[in-house]
């Protein structure tokens, strides 16, 4: 059983013709089936899901208008193995005899409070580091269109198990491009939110500002619902944006918008180009928005070859604190050890390179003066082969991650939002994805846009093959 869209298997659980347990039942019998081959998973909560989902069931019988504050109740959603829940350990993707966390993160409270059923953590690179998601603690986790390809990273086995039908929704992190990267390998839509828009407590903010929280689904519905149910802040967050109602914006049309075609590659130290297929698949979406009434206009963004020096300090030195937030925890692949080593090195450049965002987002922000939205391709490449990185060392990874994904950081330095929305196959049937990239807080005109694109594209018709 291949599970449904969120909202569809809501409307079947409103309408009585499905249980959450039955829907529970199906996922988890879904993540044993498909282990030996998709390998999404890191941890699974297989009583506790279940004893969660008949309470839901008892709940939704005695309490109707429960779902009134619960709008995911008793729904199965999976949640990356970079975020604490109570009784299962954060490995992150390394390994190490990690205790079960005592306490939750503040986005799976707010996933419990909304009524989800988490089955489960799934995989992610040592520490969240590339965009192919597989370490030596679990092996690789595979695309479920291609199992020769990776489904992306870091938050892979998040995008895997919803592509694969095994949960309707999943929750990822994105610090450069981690959510929008899978998501466009897989088919899948990934909102890479503001900054702050989805609290990171127990932590003030993740990897010095630069990683943020985001949803990953087949719909902009979907999409845009999980990330209103994670949306909010506590005493503990650094970043307060002012609020949004991304499930309105995924239900109203965006009006005529100036869009700005973005195809130049950030400055990355190892140039590549664009690979013919994502040249074509853009152009093709451009054909789209114009088609939709919108003024689509060539548009080169002002990276500047210095954002990269905002961008690494950040990256490296929130690394290299990753094991004294969590010394249980053991890096086992010999670039994530060098990488740490790099990253304390490097703290003293911290506050360089954080002041150094206000005068890049001021430059880039102009741009939003003639246009609403920027688009550009998500990734370089289709998606990579699965073994792309195994036998790289540290330079060589770094080439081939900026062969295959040099678009997406950029934001990250930013903090602005960018959604990945999917934009057909190669001629070999992988997916391929472009990006809506707006400015502070614009999440609302991104999801509106996407959902108007949905509307005539109806990627979520087109699923992957059941692996069981």
């Amino acid at each position: 059983m291949s599970l449904g869209p969120l909202h569809e298997q809501i409307a079947d659980l409103a309408a009585g013709r499905t249980t959450s347990v039955a829907l529970t039942d199906a996922a988890l019998d879904a993540i044993k089936r498909t282990q030996p081959t998709l390998n999404c998973f890191r941890h699974v909560r297989a009583e506790a899901a279940r004893a969660e989902a008949e309470a839901a069931d008892a709940e939704r019988a005695t309490d109707p208008k429960s779902v009134e504050t619960k709008p995911l109740l008793g729904v199965p959603i999976a949640i990356k193995d970079d975020t604490d829940i109570i009784g299962l350990p954060t490995h992150f993707g390394c390994g190490g005899d990690v205790a079960p966390a005592t306490s939750d993160s503040e986005s799976v409270r707010r996933l419990k409070a909304a009524g989800a059923i988490i089955v489960g953590k799934t995989n992610t690179p040592e520490l969240g580091q590339w965009p192919f998601t597989d370490g030596p603690a679990f092996g690789h986790t595979r695309n479920p269109w291609n199992r020769e390809l990776t489904p992306g990273g870091s938050s892979g086995g998040s995008a895997a198990a919803v592509a694969a039908g095994i949960v309707a929704a999943a929750v990822g992190s994105d610090g450069a491009g981690s959510v929008r990267i899978p998501a466009a390998w897989t088919n899948l839509v990934g909102i890479k939110p503001q900054r702050g828009r989805i609290s990171t407590a127990p932590w003030p903010e993740l990897f010095n500002g630069i990683t943020v929280i985001g949803p990953l689904a087949k719909t902009v519905a979907d999409a845009a619902l999980l990330l209103s149910v994670l949306s909010g802040n506590t005493d503990v967050d650094l970043h307060k944006p002012a609020p949004i109602d991304a499930v309105a914006a995924a239900g109203r049309a965006p009006g005529k918008l100036r869009i700005g075609l973005a195809m130049n590659l950030p400055f990355s130290g190892f140039p590549h180009k664009l690979d013919p297929a994502i040249v074509t698949a853009t152009e093709q979406m451009v054909q789209t928005l114009r088609e939709l009434g919108h003024e689509v206009t060539p548009v080169k963004i002002p990276y500047r070859f210095y954002i990269g020096l905002q961008f690494l300090p950040r990256s490296l030195v929130g690394l290299g604190e990753w094991p004294d937030k969590r010394p249980a925890i053991e890096p086992q692949d010999a670039r994530t050890q060098g990488n740490i080593a790099t990253g304390r090195k490097l703290k003293k450049l911290l506050g360089r390179a954080r002041h150094t965002e206000q005068t890049t987002a001021a430059r880039i922000g102009k741009l939003y003066n003639d246009f609403d939205v920027l688009l550009s391709p998500t990734t370089a490449t289709p998606a990579a082969s699965v073994h792309a990185i195994d036998t790289a060392g540290g330079v060589a990874t770094d080439q081939i991650i900026t062969k295959h994904c040099p678009m997406c950081w950029p934001w990250n330095v930013l903090g602005w939002p960018s959604v990945n929305i999917p934009a057909g196959f190669t001629d070999a049937q992988a997916p391929m994805g472009v990006q809506l990239m707006g400015n502070e807080g614009s999440e609302e005109v991104l999801i509106s846009l996407a959902a108007q694109v949905e509307s005539v594209k109806n990627w979520q018709e087109q699923t992957a093959t059941p692996w069981w």
